[in-house]
């Protein structure tokens, strides 16, 4: 089936439009579960852009391409794979905190706060000055102009926005910095010789990835990279906050361990892991590693051919540069949970969030397809090598791709059957018990995507390197 959301991405990898020839996608058309938002078209286009990405890097191993096969429903039901989850035969609680949502403010707008994480809920507490409690929040935000609250909340170092009509956002002008960039770029950052991929019977065998992301869409890029051999070390700090299970999500083929970048010795633990690493993957806001001497040009410096893979939640560029952002809070300023509430209300009245993390993982889809791309850069021409993408941009591809009809929105089934899900599901015997989740979803014909490692709790490692492809 034709996928025009593929072929816009074919040029970032700097494939010509045959290159799409070499995928089968199947499943259907949108829509797929109730929302306009083209989320079949969208997660089948990433993933294969994965698959193909995969293939060249087999090619550069072979000197073969594989033949790559997507499933459109499939790729859907993996943008909300958390929900998915059992754990010793019962279902995995995927809840989000009871006071975080969407709350009427003055004049009719509303109001949306993020509270899944302590600090985020604390700062909007601060600003509303109450207790944890969803009433007491609601009688406070409906005293607020909401642009105002918007702006307290960010102040106070919490996340959260004004929820947004498609054209107000497009109005913004961190709209406009974005629509400035393209989707993915893949930036040349430092001069170093060509390397040949280490060996090994996969496209990413022995390839040594640094995860420092959070929640999902950073995370799910290095999962991602794992399907296909590499050895990924997730590092993140014991005083951080977290969401536990969201590590049975994405932690499927990593190592997992803790280091306070805060202190020196954990710092230079943190370098050592870089001079023997090929990518690093990061998702802290713009600038907030270059304090630690953990910058792309000095990465680039450390370490000679470092793909750096960087996440932020509205880009480099613009008044919001430096603004935090969950998926949540991009559906929100940018229009998207308006347009989602006006064809599918829910229980309550007011804007609604599509059923599905789309945003977040269409965006770890991607990060992984350009770290993949970057390496085959790296084999043949050498190089370190920026790969910078954001939450926003990724909106702004999903939203761009256009919408069902309402017609065709009529009856679309909530759930996929049971038959699919047992399908698509697969066992891992992990640390915390028995884990049944979504298997990858992409298939390559001669290195059938898999993880090597089971999911593990944050810090159930020592910060070393296996030794590769081990």
């Amino acid at each position: 089936m034709t996928n025009d959301a593929l072929h816009s991405l074919l040029p970032i990898a700097g494939w010509d439009d045959e290159r799409a020839r070499e995928v089968e996608i199947s499943g259907g058309p949108d829509p797929i579960l109730p929302t306009p938002f083209l989320i079949g078209e969208t997660s089948a286009a990433a993933l294969s852009a994965v698959g193909l990405a995969a293939s060249d890097l087999w090619e550069l191993r072979t000197g073969r391409r594989q033949e790559v096969a997507v499933d459109t429903r499939q790729a859907t039901a993996s943008l909300r794979s958390g929900h998915y989850m059992q754990m010793d035969s019962a279902p995995v609680s995927a809840a989000r905190n009871t006071v975080m949502g969407v709350y009427p403010a003055k004049n009719g707008r509303w109001s949306y706060l993020h509270c899944n994480f302590p600090n985020h809920r604390a700062a909007a507490l601060g600003v509303l000055g109450v207790e944890e409690d969803r009433d007491a929040m609601a009688r406070a935000v409906a005293q607020w102009d909401a642009l105002e609250l918007e702006e307290a909340i960010i102040a106070a170092k919490g996340a959260g926005g004004m929820v947004r009509t498609m054209d107000e956002w497009g109005q913004h002008p961190q709209a406009a910095a974005i629509a400035s960039l393209p989707l993915l770029e893949i930036v040349k950052i430092g001069d170093s010789p060509p390397e040949n991929l280490p060996d090994g019977g996969r496209p990413l065998s022995g390839i040594r990835v640094l995860d420092l992301t959070r929640v999902l869409a950073g995370p799910t890029c290095a999962r991602t990279l794992a399907e296909h051999g590499a050895d990924v070390l997730k590092i993140t700090g014991a005083h951080l906050p977290n969401i536990g299970y969201q590590e049975y999500d994405t932690g499927h083929g990593k190592l997992s361990a803790h280091l306070d970048l805060r202190e020196q010795d954990d710092l230079e633990t943190m370098r050592g892991l870089v001079r023997e690493a090929d990518v690093f993957s990061q998702g802290y806001r713009p600038g907030t590693l270059s304090d630690r001497g953990l910058s792309p040009e000095a990465l680039a410096e450390i370490r000679p051919g470092i793909v750096y893979v960087s996440l932020s939640a509205f880009s480099h560029v613009g008044p919001w540069a430096s603004r935090r952002g969950f998926d949540t809070v991009v559906q929100t300023v940018s229009g998207i949970t308006s347009r989602q509430g006006e064809l599918f209300p829910g229980d309550s009245p007011g804007p609604q969030f599509y059923p599905v993390s789309a945003i977040d993982y269409l965006t770890g889809y991607l990060m992984a397809f350009g770290a993949m791309s970057a390496l085959a850069r790296r084999t043949r021409e050498g190089g370190s090598w920026l790969v910078r993408i954001s939450l926003a941009q990724t909106g702004r591809w999903l939203v761009e791709r256009g919408q069902a009809s309402e017609s065709e929105l009529q009856d679309v089934p909530p759930e996929f059957t049971s038959e699919e899900l047992e399908r698509w599901s697969m066992t891992s015997d992990t640390p915390m018990g028995r884990l049944v989740h979504l298997g990858p979803a992409v298939k390559l014909s001669e290195t059938t995507p898999r993880w090597s490692r089971t999911s593990v709790p944050l810090g159930y490692n020592e910060p070393v390197w296996p030794e590769r492809g081990a």
